[in-house]
């Protein structure tokens, strides 16, 4: 059996109507990077970065995974796949994929704000528990902070996605403009001649690598790849 790697980004869970980050409507444009997204803002103000979550998790829970996510988990009907995405929400694992290896974190969880891989300090929200008290403690008694690589920090799974697009058959890249690194630099891991598959409405640069590009959003995109594959 073939194996997929699937590497998807924020315009992955657009069509779910989670807004992209980096856009011209998009959430840094409300709230700075610097207060929410880094090691900094976390130990400037703790509180402002659980309320960020918080709200972001509200807003996950009312939203439905998209045609794309269904397309892509229905292709382990044929394929082995792996997914491998910058996004936090869980949309790929409700639409049915069984691997998924979250490179920036998973919004759905908090962990020890001393150490965030730790798993015993980690824990899964539901929709009941989804937000949490500012100053509320991890079993550890450090600050339970969400489970986010923040900018600057070392993004711990990136070792095991270059692993699985090492051993791709075909690959494929969904939603993102292949300019954050580490993430984007995963191409170069896959083996030359390996099939790679762009979509992404707006022109896609892979550095040098010979790909095909549908430009289309991620549902209509991948109805198009799935023919395609056959």
């Amino acid at each position: 059996m073939k194996k997929i790697v699937v590497l998807t980004g924020a315009g992955m869970s657009a069509e779910s109507g989670l807004k992209t980050f980096r856009d011209a409507d998009g959430l840094w444009e409300e709230y700075p990077v610097q207060k929410v997204a880094t090691h900094e803002g976390w130990l400037n103000d703790p509180t402002l970065v659980t309320q960020f979550y918080n709200m972001l998790r509200k807003k996950c829970w009312n939203v439905k995974p998209n045609e794309g996510h269904k397309l892509v988990a229905e292709l382990e009907k044929k394929y082995k796949v792996t997914v491998v995405t910058q996004n936090v929400d869980n949309l790929h694992e409700q639409a049915g994929s069984t691997k998924v290896i979250h490179l920036h974190g998973e919004l759905m969880k908090v962990c020890s704000s001393n150490d965030p891989d730790d798993p015993r300090y980690q824990q899964t929200l539901t929709e009941e528990t989804c937000e949490i008290e500012p100053g509320t403690k991890a079993a550890d008694g450090s600050l339970l902070r969400p489970f986010i690589v923040f900018f600057g920090e070392a993004v711990p799974m990136i070792s095991a996605a270059a692993e699985e697009c090492q051993d791709a058959d075909i690959f494929i890249i969904i939603g993102t403009s292949l300019n954050v690194y580490p993430a984007a630099g995963l191409i170069n891991y896959v083996r030359p001649g390996v099939p790679v598959y762009v979509i992404d409405p707006k022109p896609i640069s892979a550095g040098g690598r010979n790909i095909t590009q549908i430009q289309k959003g991620a549902g209509e995109g991948m109805r198009e790849l799935t023919t395609l594959l056959g």
